[in-house]
């Protein structure tokens, strides 16, 4: 599985290039201010169809820097290259340890039974 790095410019104006931007009412608690203006911000990332919102400032101006390092951040973690899990197996010794623990387990809670009346 080959999958290509998505280059991410290092200007922001050439990453709002690659985005459709999208302003809207943030909404919820605030009163009147954010009622009425557009001031939360939903980027688009072209290329690869992630999509981020800001709306937790007042200013659409802020709200798109922020969206703009969400983005960063999206598009990064989109860049790591997974590391193939190496698979392991557990010691032999371990085992037995493991094994040998159990049955002393075992022996201790045999012996907290009452005996059997209708053996003796």
């Amino acid at each position: 599985m080959t999958e290509e790095k998505i280059h991410i410019p290092d200007d922001d104006e050439a990453l709002l290039a690659q985005c459709r931007v999208e302003t809207f009412r943030s909404g919820g608690p605030g009163g009147q201010h954010q009622n009425k203006t557009e001031s939360a911000v939903r980027l688009v990332h072209l290329p690869t169809g992630i999509r981020v919102i800001a709306r937790e400032e007042r200013s659409q101006h802020r709200n798109r820097g922020v969206a703009l390092l969400r983005l960063r951040e999206r598009l990064a973690k989109l860049n790591q290259v997974q590391v193939p899990r190496k698979s392991t197996k557990v010691p032999r010794a371990a085992t037995k340890k493991r094994l040998e623990a159990k049955k002393r387990q075992g022996e201790v809670k045999r012996l907290r039974k009452p005996p059997d009346p209708g053996r003796d």
